[in-house]
């Protein structure tokens, strides 16, 4: 069935439940629990496009871990956003409805918001813009959309550079320093007992989502990805 003729049944398909009849209640027994919601969207998505949604979810669930890590051992810097608290930032930064478009990110995203925690004479949120900067590239490789349906296609090339992208910033946050010689960011730290992984390990998991939607697609497509091999102090990152 072709994706037009699949549209087509949409309505038939919705009108059909909702013409079904309820289950009849027994005399003494209790009604049977309520079955889960028909959406009609949920009949225009592929079972690609709902494992993608979820992938999306978990990516961003990983990067909301990581913003309150990087609040938590960098406190001066939520504290520039003007808001009462980190939680406080952290919500603001994953509003839905602001879109990670901020006047302190002056337009910028991708790449080019990212760099701005790296830049000396940066005055805004340098964790807002490292997350910023990495959400939409990530989002980037959903072409914007946090639903998607028959008609929406994923590139498995796209997937695939942003898990590039991202061991790129896992490098750059842990060994970017200013004219000091200090860290940007703190994050990990691996000295004597003050051993902190949890940054590598929520970096791990991101990645991973990334690398297996990409394989996922790619077989679904029967497309192949160019493998990038480069080194990560010396990398830039791929487009998207």
């Amino acid at each position: 069935m072709n994706a037009k003729n699949a549209l087509l049944l949409v309505p038939f398909m919705a009108l059909l439940c909702s013409c079904a009849p309820a289950p009849a209640r027994q005399e003494g027994k209790r009604p049977p629990p309520a079955g889960s919601e028909l959406k009609v969207s949920s009949l225009a998505k592929t079972d690609i496009g709902t494992v993608a949604e979820i992938h999306q979810q978990e990516s961003l669930s990983h990067l909301r871990t990581l913003m309150e890590k990087l609040y938590r051992l960098n406190p001066r810097e939520w504290k520039k956003t003007g808001q009462s608290s980190a939680e406080a930032a952290v919500a603001r930064a994953f509003d839905p409805d602001l879109g990670w478009r901020f006047p302190e990110l002056k337009g910028k995203r991708g790449a080019e918001c990212f760099y701005l925690s790296f830049q000396e004479n940066y005055q805004g949120d340098r964790v807002l813009a490292f997350v910023a900067g990495l959400s939409t590239m990530i989002m980037s490789a959903y072409n914007d959309k946090t639903e998607l349906y028959l008609l929406d296609e994923l590139d498995s090339q796209k997937l695939y550079n942003s898990a590039r992208n991202v061991e790129i910033a896992v490098w750059k946050l842990s060994n970017t320093r200013d004219s000091r010689g200090d860290l940007f960011l703190l994050s990990n730290r691996n000295e004597g007992m003050n051993r902190n992984l949890s940054f590598e390990r929520e970096f791990g998991k991101l990645i991973a989502q990334q690398d297996t939607l990409a394989r996922i697609v790619a077989e679904k497509t029967n497309r192949s990805i160019v493998r990038v091999i480069q080194s990560v102090a010396t990398a830039v990152f791929l487009p998207i």
